[in-house]
């Protein structure tokens, strides 16, 4: 497909997601505690680099609210000159992941862990907002979330209605608007909206009502696109662990925006190009003053909804945001801060999707709570280390999970089996037969071995023959060489003949180096099948 043909499918999209980019854009970063210019460089700059240098056709890149809990902590502590340099050093953290093919282990992190995250930072997004819906101005600012909830609660007398009318009623639009209009944002509605509105109570038309806008807070944002970015390079140890929690994220996001796009689409994205992509967008929205980015589910789907085909849409909107923000940023400042409030906390509902809770719950108890506790720690303590908590207690669940023995045992008695069980459950049978066939599964390492030692340990029916089956063993550490041999040892302790059957060919190489099994080998009690060894077995009981 030439150029020209891509512009002609992808323009019409291309504008669309241009109009939602630059009022969520400017938001955004005013949630993120940063300039609304730099969100708009920020959408400009980052989403022109990853659709250029991505990997799927749809993702649309730029500020969102999963990077907006995280930074808004380091706005504060800092100032918001720090956060280009974060946008930097999570960049060219991306771009190491991207060098030594690290993609593959992070996207190990487990779903619950993100929306966990997720409903975290929705929180704090939303209830954020608290002092844009009831008006309060001139809150001392603190870097805990709870801190900043109870500075807006002291001072909560002192709220202005018409903020508060002005905030419910934008928030409802939304809705509504959404219930009836699904295709296109309300947004881009609303904004125009509260613009005029914000202007006119400047202009004292509104019989003397009158809104905080984003010229009061921030001062003329306009004719700035240009100007040398500030960039502050404090590198400590607090924002290099910050810039490793948003490398994260970035990562996890926009693969995420990508396996969604690819279902909707029916398409596939290439994951090496996507996390190049969008590890250079953050370079170059770090360098020239913006903040960190990541796909944007929200835009995407909206992109694909609006006719996208090609990551020419992408660009298209990144160049018209651009042009946007050259002709009519100025007019933005006229955008009440009630109305950036609603738009959100609309975001923030938008980011919990019910149905992901429903599914865990459905089918994981013990992941949702993982989810709901790395929730609570994002909220209490903050997003970096409702990560970090979430992940390690995943894992250990993980860890939990694998170190329970994976076999299966099968009871044979006068040369025909007479019951099947899996290992943890032999304890329960009195009656082991004649012949017992332990046969493992998985893997056989220093997690589970110790698994697999027990149920031996307990096993005292008076089978005379222990047949040990390796066909389904596909890994053995060097901890599962010696518990094996352990376990031939165990068996043998308790009066039973051992064989070994099905060695699989993973896991022979190590086993041949090993003096105890090349001895059994030698006396004949390694088989190629369970068959076979069977067989050999009721031909000595016949004897």
């Amino acid at each position: 497909m030439s150029v020209r043909e891509r512009i002609q499918k992808n323009w019409k999209s291309g504008l669309t997601v241009s109009f939602v980019s630059v009022p969520l854009s400017i938001s955004l970063a005013v949630a993120a505690g940063a300039t609304p210019l730099m969100g708009v460089i920020t959408a400009i700059l980052a989403g022109l680099i990853a659709s250029f240098f991505g990997g799927s056709r749809y993702n649309i890149v730029g500020p969102t609210g999963a990077l907006s809990g995280i930074l808004i902590v380091y706005g504060m502590t800092y100032g918001i000159s720090v956060l280009p340099m974060m946008a930097i050093l999570s960049g060219v953290l991306v771009l190491l992941v991207f060098l030594f093919h690290w993609e593959r282990y992070i996207i190990f992190v487990p779903s619950n862990v993100v929306h966990g995250f997720t409903l975290g930072v929705a929180f704090i997004i939303g209830l954020g907002q608290l002092n844009f819906a009831l008006g309060l101005q001139n809150l001392a600012s603190h870097e805990k979330f709870l801190e900043n909830m109870h500075e807006t609660i002291l001072h909560i007398s002192e709220f202005e209605l018409s903020a508060l009318i002005l905030f419910v009623v934008s928030l409802a639009f939304l809705f509504v608007w959404k219930k009836f209009f699904p295709v296109m944002p309300g947004v881009i509605v609303l904004a125009p909206i509260g613009i005029l509105l914000g202007y006119l109570s400047q202009q004292s038309m509104l019989l003397g009502i009158h809104f905080q806008t984003l010229f009061t807070k921030f001062g003329d944002i306009s004719g700035n696109l240009f100007s040398l970015p500030k960039i502050s390079f404090v590198v400590n140890e607090d924002v290099i662990i910050g810039a490793l929690a948003i490398s994260l994220v970035v990562i996890l996001e926009t693969l995420l925006s990508a396996k969604v796009a690819d279902g909707m689409t029916k398409t596939k994205h290439n994951v090496r190009k996507e996390v190049l992509g969008v590890g250079l967008a953050n370079l170059a929205s770090g360098l020239f003053g913006g903040i960190p980015a990541t796909a944007a589910l929200a835009r995407t789907a909206l992109n694909i909804k609006s006719g996208a085909n090609d990551q020419m849409s992408a660009t298209i909107s990144s160049i018209f945001v651009f042009i946007i923000s050259i002709l009519f940023l100025s007019v933005f400042t006229f955008l009440p801060l009630p109305v950036i409030g609603s738009i959100l906390v609309f975001v923030a509902i938008q980011m919990v999707e019910k149905k992901h809770y429903i599914h865990i719950y459905n089918n994981d108890k013990s992941a949702l709570f993982v989810s709901i506790l790395v929730a609570v720690v994002t909220i209490v303590k903050d997003p970096m280390f409702g990560l970090l908590i979430g992940a390690a207690v995943a894992l250990l669940i993980f860890v939990d999970r694998t170190s329970k023995s994976e076999a299966e045992i099968t009871i044979n008695k006068d040369k025909k089996i007479i019951k099947r069980v899996n290992a943890a459950k032999i304890i329960n049978v009195k009656d082991h037969g004649d012949v017992i066939v332990y046969r493992f599964a998985g893997q056989l390492t220093y997690v589970n071995i110790q698994s697999h030692i027990n149920t031996v340990e307990a096993m005292n029916g008076g089978a005379k023959f222990a047949v040990l089956s390796l066909r389904n063993l596909f890994f053995m550490d060097m901890d599962g060489v010696s518990a094996l041999k352990e376990i031939v040892d165990l068996f043998e302790a308790k009066g039973k003949k051992v064989y070994i059957t099905a060695v699989n060919r993973l896991v022979s190489d190590s086993l041949k180096k090993e003096k105890w099994f090349v001895a059994l080998h030698d006396h004949g009690r390694v088989f190629e099948s369970t068959q076979d060894t069977l067989a050999a077995i009721n031909a000595e009981i016949d004897k």
